[in-house]
């Protein structure tokens, strides 16, 4: 889910760009957003039993492939322990365990996800149909969003496909939300610096207004809406904000929604941000976390649990992995009993594309460098890096 109508407030900062946009871009996807997506197409047994969700992925793939894209999945980890209450909320436990939870969650651990789930088989079938296709997937330590964020944010990818809000508080840059294939194709984007020029929004702001509204790892204010939110934090101050919070908690939310009676909080006209009664700053009524809490939850976004990008985990997913035929003519038989020339119809044309796509990039790069190279050796990645090691360092 990530942040609570976090979406709606970066409406204005949407662009819808064509397909092409994506062009020898580095893209990493979070693989578990994407399965969930293309599974609530598909959710009939009928769908489901024939792997219409695969499908859907195979098709999104081959189109990106096509565009030379430079892809990597990347998956969740652990359930962070600060997600845990909103994690057995979803799964309906009883609010009290939920509450209690919420109010220790320094004694909770994080918790392995069942791989054994229809959900995670589901994940493991789109790792090995991407391994086929040469897509490596880098298994995140926590949140996969979080892991994109990071490559991200690191300049190792130029931007994540996620429908997670909250992958803005864990510092990504360009975010893809969703992809329509098809003639007039698309991609919706946004970009933080839009966030930031348009809105005046930084990384802190966010994060605020995940505290304020709520999220994955906290249930906001309660009575506060976004356009009183919005309101507050804009009033606060990027540059401050998280540093307000720390001293003094939410309280300084409620004063500045408050009437001039220092301790109670009108009612509001608007009926989205209204509240059911006045009441005290420091009730329980407000749900507000306590100090200590606010801390971790602030931490969870700033410093997340992520494969760094020195990491082995990294450097091995930044490798070039081979388009695979046998192995995906194999998969395709077994996942969808295609033949072997159903499968190639498919995906042979799109990797010509992709390698014709490569071929011009090299042409472009050769050129610009005053390197005249003959086309046959042209053609060859490994004579054209030896002529570029050459032309900088005088040696191969």
């Amino acid at each position: 889910m990530g942040v609570k109508n976090l979406w709606d407030i970066l409406e204005s900062c949407k662009k819808t760009l064509p397909l092409h946009h994506l062009q020898n871009k580095r893209v990493c996807i979070d693989l578990s957003c994407w399965m969930v997506q293309l599974q609530n197409v598909s959710k009939s047994p009928f769908c489901m039993k024939e792997k219409v969700y695969l499908k859907g992925l195979f098709h999104r793939l081959r189109a990106l492939i096509a565009l030379n894209c430079s892809l990597i999945f990347v998956t969740d980890g652990s359930i962070p322990a600060i997600k845990l209450a909103t994690y057995r909320r979803r799964l309906n436990l009883g609010s009290e365990q939920v509450t209690h939870n919420e109010r220790n969650l320094q004694k909770v651990t994080s918790l392995r996800r069942n791989m054994g789930s229809e959900f995670s088989c589901m994940v493991k079938e789109a790792k090995v149909l991407g391994m086929a296709l040469g897509i490596p997937c880098l298994d995140g330590i926590e949140e996969a969003e979080a892991q994109c964020a990071l490559l991200n944010s690191e300049s190792l990818c130029d931007g994540c496909f996620t429908l997670d809000s909250d992958i803005f508080l864990f510092g990504a840059r360009t975010v893809y939300r969703d992809i329509c294939l098809g003639d007039g194709g698309y991609v919706i984007c946004y970009e933080m610096a839009d966030v930031e020029k348009q809105l005046g929004y930084g990384r802190n702001s966010l994060i605020t207004l995940a505290l304020l509204l709520g999220s994955d790892y906290s249930q906001g204010v309660y009575g506060l809406g976004p356009e009183s939110a919005c309101q507050i934090v804009k009033s606060v101050g990027d540059n401050v904000v998280l540093q307000k919070i720390a001293s003094e908690g939410l309280s300084f939310v409620l004063k500045k929604k408050g009437s001039k009676k220092q301790g109670t909080l009108s009612k509001c006209n608007n009926k989205e941000n209204s509240l059911d009664q006045e009441m005290n700053v420091n009730g329980s009524e407000y749900n507000l976390l306590r100090d200590d809490q606010l801390l971790q939850v602030i931490n969870a976004y700033l410093k997340p649990k992520c494969h760094l990008a020195d990491s082995d985990a990294v450097h091995r997913t930044l490798a070039q992995y081979p388009f695979q035929r046998a192995k995906l003519q194999q998969i395709c038989s077994q996942f969808f009993e295609w033949p072997a020339e159903k499968t190639d119809e498919y995906i042979l044309p799109k990797i010509a594309e992709r390698n014709l796509r490569r071929f011009c990039n090299l042409r472009s790069t050769s050129s610009n460098l005053g390197l005249k190279l003959p086309l046959h050796e042209l053609s060859s990645t490994e004579r054209f890096k030896e002529e570029i090691v050459m032309r900088f360092h005088g040696r191969r």
